[in-house]
């Protein structure tokens, strides 16, 4: 979200669901005392964005003439459009909705070219349902498909299609660990689709430098499909993390498997990535409106990784990030010796959410 003279709502949001995760103890000690690096290469520019209503974007795809872009949120009639760029980031088309969309955060593409923007974005987790509108190749608007979780509302920002292009919502977390979704059927306009909860993800632990610290490692905003189906990502504020496919089944993977990481350092807002049309690179593109004037969104390349997973497994203590609601309670082995242990890391998790408070308070003062 932008920021123009104060702090927005979405922002606002963001952060006191960032303090009520870390005050519950959502978030593992691990990820809180990850050092920031600094020391990873930033990624080769593509081309720049220069579209005065593209400054939020939240989803992109590429296709074989150029990209497909989204806006984050709603609020402004103007960029409430699916956009069509060409190789050079120049708009060629602006699809608008025939109804408003509530908050969309990610694009996929399916088999046949079909675009799915996933409007999936809650940042006050009071969402009744959310929504993916699927527009179909050369169609003039997209089709509205509702959804609803089984259990309670999330953030979510992220989208995959699996190899039958059925749906999978990953939410955006906050502990280091999200969760998956996929429909129950297929989706169905003028009707309302449940969801089912199909698995979890914990992330690995990063030192990659960012704009959020680590809080920015251990959610996720956007996610991709390599074109041959046989990789797709995640992407933090900070690191993608790369998993193989190699029989279709996009939920194993996330939840079996072990990724590769390329970090994604210091974007100013980084929450798209997409696959190059030959799947080699990895692309990504940050919201640019809480930049200095001037500041334009631009395409980043990465290598795509390659040969073995370098992350490490998840470890007793990752999985300990999980939110109370989904451990077993044979886990719940908080001794005395523990609870001092805990107490003590809640102190320190305050102290440094507080200077960190105090350093976005003072970036918001000196915009004014």
């Amino acid at each position: 979200m932008r920021v123009r003279g104060r702090l927005t709502w979405g922002r606002r949001a963001r952060a006191a669901a960032a303090l009520a995760a870390l005050l519950a103890g959502v978030v593992a000690p691990a990820v809180v005392l990850t050092p920031a690096a600094g020391a990873a290469a930033a990624g080769t520019p593509v081309c720049q964005v220069r579209d005065n209503r593209l400054r939020e974007l939240s989803g992109m795809v590429a296709t074989d003439d150029g990209y497909v872009v989204i806006n984050d949120g709603a609020d402004d009639e103007a960029r409430r459009r699916i956009f069509f760029l060409d190789e050079r980031c120049a708009v060629l088309r602006a699809v608008a909705y025939p109804s408003r969309p509530r908050d969309t955060e990610d694009l996929a593409i399916g088999r046949d070219g079909t675009v799915w923007v996933a409007d999936i974005g809650d940042n006050d987790h009071s969402r009744a349902t959310i929504a993916l509108w699927r527009l179909a190749p050369g169609a003039d608007e997209p089709v509205l498909h509702r959804m609803t979780y089984p259990d309670r509302p999330h953030d979510a920002e992220a989208l995959l299609l699996d190899a039958s292009d059925r749906p999978v919502v990953v939410t955006k977390g906050g502990s280091g660990t999200v969760f998956l979704y996929a429909p129950t059927a297929a989706p169905t306009p003028g009707a309302t689709t449940p969801l089912a909860s199909v698995g979890q993800v914990t992330l690995p632990t990063t030192s990659t430098s960012n704009p959020f610290s680590f809080l920015g490692r251990g959610v996720i905003t956007g996610a991709a499909s390599a074109p041959d189906g046989r990789r797709v990502v995640l992407r933090s504020y900070a690191d993608a993390f790369e998993y193989d496919v190699p029989d279709g089944d996009v939920v194993r993977a996330l939840t079996a498997g072990t990724p590769r990481i390329t970090p994604l350092p210091d974007e100013p807002q980084g929450e798209s990535i997409t696959y190059s049309r030959d799947g080699r690179s990895l692309l990504t593109v940050s919201e640019s409106a809480d930049q200095p004037p001037g500041t334009r969104p631009t395409i980043l390349r990465y290598p795509a990784t390659d040969g073995p997973a370098t992350a490490a497994r998840p470890t007793d203590s990752a999985a300990s990030a999980l939110p109370t609601l989904a451990r077993p309670i044979a886990e719940d082995t908080t001794g005395p010796g523990n609870r001092t242990w805990l107490v003590a890391a809640g102190v320190g998790t305050l102290v440094a959410l507080l200077g960190l408070a105090g350093v976005l308070r003072w970036r918001h003062t000196a915009r004014r």
